[in-house]
């Protein structure tokens, strides 16, 4: 526990299917470097917190009260410092963790506000492109189809698959996700007094070097040309082998803009609408 403290983490928040994947991995790759792949501890105290009614804030007894605030923080800082320390006993002192928490991401505001000192990267991806990967993902054959199938379901229950009977449903859920999740990672950098860096999935796919060299100096690492340069080719895309990306695939397309492909007009018109204030906030549009 003593070789970690609050500020050799880097939190990685945004929202599933945005890239966070790969930018961990490149992030963990480096000697010294620890990726800590979604421990949802976000979501531990994060969906708890949102959950309950507002008025519990200002009752003392309540655990999460804001009166006690500095203390459930304190133990947040504490929770994840632990666990860190059981996840990883053989590091050094000084080595980064990277905390890639997109589907924890709901509780970003906490865990920043828990670690101040920590580094914090927002990764944001353009939301038609998220919903578009998501419904091909969940779709009949997809890979989270195939996962929930893997599950088993009760005898005689049919596997319900939205993505297929309700496309334009799953489309506003998604998009309600985004909101939610991606709204959060907002407030939590928006609040962060640390290191921090807002990186666009676009930006990271057509222009990666320049763009890792950008986080990693906006973070205050330092990181020699010559290994982020081998870390960005080891984890291209193009490096992925040809069985292992396509549709319905984890790694599916990687291709800024291809909504327009497979998004029908009132799916992208539904993704706008539900996420009207990111997208001109982030895409201008």
């Amino acid at each position: 526990m003593d070789k970690l403290r609050a500020d050799n983490i880097v939190w990685i928040f945004g929202t599933g299917r945005s890239g966070s994947t790969w930018l961990g991995s490149m992030m963990g790759d480096p000697a010294g470097f620890w990726l800590w792949d979604e421990p949802l501890v976000g979501r531990l105290f994060g969906e708890f917190y949102e959950g309950i009614r507002r008025r519990n804030l200002d009752r003392e007894d309540f655990v999460m009260a804001r009166k006690h605030r500095e203390a459930w923080l304190d133990g947040i800082r504490s929770f994840v410092m632990h666990v860190a320390a059981s996840r990883f006993p053989e590091t050094s002192e000084g080595d980064l963790f990277v905390v890639k928490e997109p589907n924890g991401t709901i509780g970003a505001p906490l865990l920043a506000a828990a670690t101040p000192g920590s580094r914090v990267v927002l990764l944001v991806r353009d939301p038609r492109d998220v919903a578009a990967s998501a419904i091909d993902r969940h779709r009949k054959g997809g890979e989270a189809y195939q996962s929930r199938r893997a599950t088993g379901m009760p005898p005689g229950r049919p596997l319900r698959n939205r993505a297929d009977e309700d496309p334009e449903g799953f489309a506003k859920g998604q998009a309600k996700r985004y909101m939610r999740n991606v709204g959060k990672a907002k407030e939590a950098y928006d609040a962060h007094q640390g290191p921090k860096v807002l990186i666009r999935y676009e930006d990271l796919r057509t222009s990666t070097l320049r763009t890792m060299q950008r986080l990693y100096s906006a973070l205050g690492i330092p990181m020699e040309e010559s290994e982020l340069a081998r870390v960005v080719e080891k984890h291209s895309w193009e490096n992925i082998p040809e069985q292992e990306k396509g549709l319905g695939k984890f790694n599916r397309k990687a291709t800024p803009g291809g909504w327009r492909e497979d998004l029908t007009p009132r799916q992208v018109e539904i993704v706008e609408e539900e996420t009207a204030p990111l997208l001109a906030k982030f895409y201008g549009c």
